[in-house]
């Protein structure tokens, strides 16, 4: 067959990377043991630099969820951030700020948030720290130094890790903000190696919320991809 035409598979990978979305509100059923093994052993199949798969993978659930998330708002509230990976707002582009303020436009829009009501906001930011309720979250450390190679392998493993979870019919969602938390993260699970790169909430999605929904813009291919052919 033509490399030009699709293969057998095609259709799949289509239905399920552009089907996958980020889920914000859950059902409280946990998901079956049997069914947490499958996805995180599918996730494990994800490439990395000289098959080194340097990602931690800690899988939080019960009783110990629901006191990290206790853990988590209250570092919020007393600002107690510890952060492994630099963040900064300035480090987008404008087209980034752009793409980062139609999303927020469209997610606050979703909640019945107004553009100026920052005191709604920043609770609806608070209590994300409880993972919008999910009955589960998983956080992703990058082993070793943890330099920007091993967490770009560590981030190849968060999206084989999304994908498998949205194959078995999960909902998820990876929020940035649990990593501004590690070293409670850390201290609340007894860990005292990796940095943490992401926390990844997930179960089974409440598809009655309008939160859910909400859709995002793609950039057209030519604004992010250059194909040279000389």
């Amino acid at each position: 067959m033509s490399p030009s035409h699709p293969t057998e598979l095609s259709g799949y990978a289509e239905k399920l990377i552009r089907g996958r979305r980020a889920t914000r509100a859950f059902r409280p059923d946990p998901v079956p043991e049997e069914t947490l093994r499958a996805v995180f052993a599918l996730a494990g199949a994800a490439p990395s630099s000289s098959n080194t798969q340097p990602w931690q993978v800690e899988v939080v659930s019960g009783a110990l969820r629901d006191r990290l998330a206790d853990a988590l708002q209250a570092a919020h509230a007393e600002q107690r951030t510890t952060v492994d990976f630099p963040y900064r707002d300035d480090m987008y582009s404008t087209a980034q700020q752009r793409r980062r303020a139609a999303f927020g436009t469209a997610l606050y829009g979703a909640l019945g948030i107004g553009r100026n009501d920052h005191a709604a906001r920043a609770a609806f930011d608070a209590e994300s720290l409880r993972f919008y309720d999910a009955p589960h979250v998983a956080f992703l450390f990058a082993a070793g130094d943890a330099g920007a190679r091993l967490a770009a392998d560590v981030g190849i493993y968060a999206q084989t890790l999304l994908l498998a979870m949205t194959a078995y019919g999960l909902g998820s969602c990876p929020q940035g903000l649990l990593s501004f938390y590690a070293g409670t993260v850390r201290g609340e699970l007894g860990l005292d190696r990796g940095k943490l790169l992401v926390g990844i909430s997930f179960g089974y999605a409440d598809e009655s919320a309008p939160v859910n929904h909400i859709t995002t813009d793609r950039a057209a291919l030519d604004a992010t991809t250059t194909f040279r052919c000389q």
